[in-house]
């Protein structure tokens, strides 16, 4: 029986006719992957940038959430060749790659991610699990269709670079992170700041003027509703860090009458 790949954050975004809602997994466990992946969430991001993760945990947990009707998307630490090939032949479909201010930048990324002669991702797949060891029958030639490469703006130039970079040949679509923008603009920590929402307004606009699909980060549930009031299509709307932490301080409050410190605790 032939062996099939599941289908790609692009082609389950296309398919929506709504917002897909996600769960970031920043705790580099596997336990935590699964629980999270079985929630009943849209799409799951594995996290390589602010995450314990290197390959092999990587690995582990796009195991462990593969059972499930999830999407998972890894973030990449940086939009290095080497790192995204890497990261593509461990078998992860989707990429989320970081700090992308510029259109120069994103075809280099579109480039990492596809193979010669469109782009230059190194051909290892008879050793890989993107291929499942070469049982997804023409895998090589029609590895695009099982990839889908996202970029993230965490900037001001790359508020200013939006449209480009969505346009970029190869980027299926772009994620906004308001806390990185935040920081760029003077306002760390303040991510639900009138200032910063504009900005994030701003590329959402750009994005989809460029038509493709646009996410966010958004804790806060008054503001991820506003975010896809805007436009947005995937929004990450928790961690399974600050869901244990939250969670453990309620219970310390309830039970012992621990005060949470509410103005250290903001959305991410």
């Amino acid at each position: 029986m032939p062996i099939r790949l599941n289908r790609t954050l692009r082609d389950a975004l296309a398919d929506s006719g709504r917002p897909l809602y996600g769960g970031w997994i920043t705790t580099g466990s596997p336990v935590a992957a699964e629980i999270m992946a079985g929630s009943g969430l849209d799409w799951v991001l594995i996290d390589m940038e602010h995450a314990p993760n290197g390959l092999e945990s990587v690995l582990v947990q796009l195991y462990a959430v593969s059972g499930y009707a999830v999407t998972p998307v890894v973030r990449v630490p940086v939009g290095d060749t080497v790192v995204i090939k890497q990261v593509l032949d461990l078998g992860a479909q989707n990429i989320l790659v970081p700090m992308i201010s510029t259109a120069e930048q994103a075809r280099d990324v579109a480039a990492a991610a596809q193979y010669p002669p469109i782009g230059r991702r190194g051909v290892g797949s008879a050793l890989a699990r993107s291929a499942r060891w070469n049982r997804i029958d023409d895998y090589l030639p029609h590895a695009a269709e099982h990839v889908s490469v996202f970029v993230q703006i965490e900037t001001l130039d790359g508020v200013e670079n939006a449209r480009a970079i969505a346009e970029t040949p190869g980027i299926d679509g772009v994620f906004v992170g308001p806390s990185d923008l935040a920081a760029a603009m003077g306002l760390l920590g303040q991510q639900t700041h009138p200032d910063v929402t504009a900005q994030v307004r701003k590329a959402f606009a750009e994005v989809i003027d460029a038509g493709k699909p646009v996410g966010v980060n958004a804790f806060d549930p008054a503001q991820a509703t506003a975010y896809a009031g805007h436009g947005a299509t995937f929004l990450l709307v928790g961690a399974d860090a600050a869901l244990l932490a939250r969670g453990s301080e309620a219970l310390a409050h309830r039970f012992i009458g621990a005060p949470p410190d509410e103005t250290a605790r903001g959305s991410y």
